[in-house]
């Protein structure tokens, strides 16, 4: 470029008395110098690979002279990094030579460049069909085009390019970029091959290779394509992070902790982006002790990092070591009271050590503090209801409800309260209010459900759950209860069978399905098959009175009198207020000493328990 800059001055000088009187300035060194160096449109990026050639000259500079001392003065606004007068520089250049590409190809650059892309693709639509010689400007339209959203004319600029020099390798690269971003990962895995072919010592055309394995699902092969990129440029990050997530995407996470603490071990031990997910790594694998010296040293660089100190307890929490983790979280709130998250894990703290009254206190002071606050109202309503506060909890929950009708968990614990105090009917409305705000959540459909069966409404009981096993038709829960509802009612007992045996076959080791299955064959009078069942489900759970209570039944309708008792008493035993067994038996008249004895002491317990009724005056 700085010979043609000589013949340049020498034809000025010849040609036009007023480039007599601009001489002076034409040939100040420092310009003539710069322009032996100026940057080309859309400068070769480092990442080809590919090493400059020095024949290789960008499209002519503008030959009338006033167009030519516009252009340099435009030119040095550019090295001056002002991208504004540099545009009208060369606007103005260009009113003197309408004709050059040159200059129509940098004003599109630099329209590109400060983000106006109407004038950058007008421009570029302006040369787009020129004889350009350059590989470096059709990259730069190319560029251009894609960013204004027309990738099949910046696909067009590509192949122009690799056309004009096939054995360059930028080109391919750049066009395996474009392609890599509109996910047509087959052409730009042969783009990039290509690059790579010819740059053999390129580690970005195996980076971008490697990024495609692992978009392609082909984890060995990224593997191999981001390793080698790894011995080329050691330094590259992303390259390190790429190939732990390719391990990690084969469920190799030891492997990618591997890569993360080379990299952290011999390249950069100060990258907090690398620390951070070999951390997260580090918890998944629930190496804590690593992963807490890592924080540790997190926190030497950052001593408030609040995020680091609250991951730091939680992991003491992991470690059962509440103690500790107590102290570092009031720690953080005696400088930050108003961090209500923190606070939050403090009272999960307490909660985890059985300081239940301190939780309480904690998440109530949070809620005070913050009464917007959703999760302090969901979390002191959950842990008054894990203590069986059941009143209490209903106001924290209620009020999470009204903060974030959205949300599904708020629905579902407060449903769940009502149904424990037995207001079923407040039960229903809550779940059929988190049924219209989540229709696709087979849980809230689910509990609808059970609130239809407290209140004996069968229609609501089966639309409820057949809305289940659309929605998910591997709900363990939902098929055992409506097969179990259908074989309590003695209706659909076929359709009862066919749904418990699909629950047993989902849970097989769950004793209350295999109870539901084993009922459901005694409805049908398949009573061998029945007797099996439950027995088997008495060897998962032994001190559930409802399966007693129908090894019982069982018993008495093989006139195995003896056993039939033996399986009531346990049930009156475990559960005295059953008061429906009570009254099946007597209807049988079942004259048993042993069994009288339970019936009596079980009428005892039910009238001790009950209300004292109001004495008339």
């Amino acid at each position: 470029m700085g010979e043609g800059i000589t013949k340049m001055v020498a034809c000025v000088v010849t040609g036009s008395r007023w480039a007599q009187a601009v001489l002076g300035l034409l040939a100040i060194p420092a310009i003539v110098a710069s322009c032996a160096n100026m940057p080309q449109l859309g400068e070769r990026s480092a990442q080809t690979g590919e090493s400059p050639k020095a024949d290789r000259l960008s499209q002519p500079a503008p030959q009338h002279p006033l167009a030519y001392y516009h252009f340099l003065l435009g030119y040095q606004a550019e090295l001056a990094k002002d991208s504004e007068r540099a545009i009208a520089e060369y606007l103005k250049a260009l009113r003197r030579d309408p004709a050059s590409t040159f200059l129509k190809a940098r004003l599109a650059a630099l329209y590109f460049g400060r983000g106006n892309v109407a004038d950058a693709l007008r421009f570029a639509d302006l040369v787009a069909d020129a004889d350009i010689r350059e590989i470096d400007t059709l990259v730069q339209l190319a560029t251009i085009y894609a960013g204004a959203g027309k990738t099949e004319q910046a696909l067009t600029m590509h192949d122009r390019a690799i056309a004009l020099d096939p054995q360059a390798s930028r080109p391919y690269f750049a066009k395996g970029e474009l392609l890599m971003s509109l996910k047509r990962f087959e052409e730009a895995e042969r783009a990039f091959t290509r690059n790579i072919e010819l740059s053999e010592d390129n580690p970005f055309g195996h980076f971008y290779l490697g990024r495609i394995g692992i978009e392609t699902k082909r984890f060995e092969w990224a593997i191999e394509h981001l390793t080698q990129t790894v011995r080329l440029r050691p330094t590259f990050e992303p390259a390190h992070v790429a190939l732990a997530s390719a391990y990690e995407s084969r469920q190799d996470r030891a492997g990618a902790i591997k890569v993360l603490h080379e990299y952290l071990g011999h390249v950069n031990s100060r990258s907090t982006g690398v620390r951070q997910r070999l951390i997260k790594l580090l918890l998944r694998e629930k190496a804590y002790t690593e992963a807490l010296a890592l924080l540790e040293k997190t926190l030497e660089g950052n001593p408030h990092d609040v995020d680091t100190r609250l991951r730091i307890s939680l992991i003491y929490g992991e470690l059962k070591e509440f103690p500790k983790a107590i102290t570092l979280l009031k720690g953080i709130l005696a400088t930050r009271p108003n961090e209500v998250r923190v606070r939050d894990y403090l009272g999960l703290m307490y909660e985890e050590s059985k300081d239940y009254e301190q939780a309480i206190k904690t998440y109530k002071a949070n809620v005070t503090r913050q009464p917007t606050y959703y999760d302090g109202h969901v979390h002191l309503g959950f842990l008054l209801y894990r203590l069986k506060q059941y009143a209490e909890a209903i106001p924290p929950l209620a009020q999470a409800v009204t903060l974030n009708p959205k949300k599904a968990d708020g629905h579902l614990l407060l449903g769940l309260t009502y149904l424990r105090v037995e207001e079923y009917q407040q039960a229903l409305e809550v779940f059929q209010e988190g049924v219209r705000q989540n229709p696709s959540n087979p849980d809230l459909h689910f509990n609808l459900g059970t609130a239809y069966d407290k209140l004996d409404h069968l229609d609501g009981v089966v639309q409820a759950m057949e809305t289940v096993l659309r929605l998910d038709p591997k709900h363990a829960d939902a098929l055992n209860y409506l097969g179990y509802t259908y074989a309590d009612r003695g209706i659909h007992i076929e359709e009862a069978i066919a749904l418990t045996q699909r629950a047993v076959s989902l849970k097989p080791n769950n004793g209350y399905y295999v109870d539901s299955l084993g009922w459901a064959f005694f409805k049908m009078g398949r009573l061998n098959e029945a007797l099996g069942e439950i027995k088997r489900a008495l060897s998962l759970v032994d001190n559930d009175p409802v399966i007693y209570e129908h090894l019982g039944e069982i018993y008495f309708e093989r006139q195995a009198l003896e056993e039939a008792v033996d399986a009531w008493s346990r049930s009156l035993e475990l559960d005295p207020h059953n008061i429906k067994l009570i009254e099946r038996v007597r209807e049988r008249d079942v004259r048993h000493p042993v069994l009288q004895e339970r019936l009596r002491q079980a009428t005892r317990d039910i009238a001790e328990q009950a209300p004292p009724q109001p004495t008339t005056p």
